[in-house]
């Protein structure tokens, strides 16, 4: 049997819906993760818009909390610093007058004490603005910031999911090659469990899979020179080379129409690949029925 490099690709889709768009046919040549077909998708492309909104929201506020309301915070924590240590030095500046009129005599004892605890009061006022005022420049911007980010990071993990959701909508092609078969059209329902969508393959170089019998296998090895035939082509050879040799004995793939062949006979595969050089090898085609002969000749 005549297959592209590394067998036929049957490609399915991961989700199920009605197909809106086919964008190949068969015999096109195409590249690795190029669109094949696409499955309707309004619900879908309506949930990515409003996740990249909700991501639009969360990175404005993420900017707000970096550059504006912050700043506001840092400011009034900053003027009430400020003017508690203001309260501070004048309270301190008349316990020091005070404690020179007490020591002339000009002042009472009690007028004195007033003025110490009054220092004292001020001076822990003003500690205790500064540390708001810390808080404002660490811990509380720290919190507010990690809390915008989070929102960010949730609302990118919300888009990405559904970007990835819509993407799953998109049938692409896992490797380059040619369109060999398109099992769908555009209308129509798809379902994964019914099936490939689409079948494709590399035949830039053509294999062939020769089933050789159990007596035989003693006589096949790598590099040996091969040719095939086929009833569609009468007279022509399609030289090869063997490149592979299964590992495993099973059973036949293909089977003649001779009502005495055997078909509980064991084989083994045998991989050909015909030469890329051969101008006629195009006119083969994956799945065509072949004759192959190998022998020990030089393939020059």
């Amino acid at each position: 049997m005549v297959e592209p490099a590394d067998r036929e690709t049957r490609v399915a889709g991961q989700a199920p819906g009605r197909i809106a768009v086919v964008h190949i046919k068969e015999g096109d040549q195409v590249v690795a993760d190029q669109p094949l077909l696409e499955l309707e998708a309004a619900t879908e492309k309506a949930s990515l818009a409003a996740a990249e909104a909700d991501l639009a929201a969360a990175d404005a506020e993420l900017s707000r909390t970096l550059h504006g309301r912050i700043r506001q915070d840092i400011d009034a924590a900053d003027a009430d610093a400020d003017a508690a240590k203001a309260r501070a030095e004048l309270s301190k500046g008349t316990l020091d007058r005070i404690s020179k009129l007490a020591e002339g005599g000009a002042a009472t004892p009690d007028e004195l004490d007033r003025a110490r605890r009054s220092s004292e009061a001020e001076d822990m006022a003003y500690k205790a603005a500064d540390a708001r005022r810390s808080a404002a420049l660490a811990g509380s911007r720290r919190e507010d910031v990690l809390a915008a980010r989070a929102r960010v990071s949730g609302a990118q993990a919300r888009r990405d999911q559904a970007r990835a959701i819509l993407d799953r909508l998109t049938i692409r092609a896992p490797i380059a090659g040619e369109v060999l078969s398109v099992k769908v059209r555009a209308g129509e329902y798809y379902s994964p469990g019914a099936g490939e969508a689409v079948v494709m393959g590399d035949t830039r170089v053509l294999r062939v899979r020769m089933d050789v019998e159990e007596r035989d296998i003693g006589k096949i090895r790598k590099g040996l020179y091969a040719y095939i035939t086929a009833d569609a082509f009468p007279g022509q050879r399609f030289p090869g080379r063997v490149i592979e040799i299964g590992r495993r004995m099973g059973r036949k793939n293909i089977r003649t129409d001779d009502p005495v062949e055997r078909i509980d006979t064991k084989i083994l595969e045998v991989i050909i690949e015909l030469d890329k050089r051969e101008p006629d090898q195009g006119t083969l085609i994956p799945g065509l029925r072949v004759v192959s002969v190998i022998d020990d000749k030089s393939m020059n």
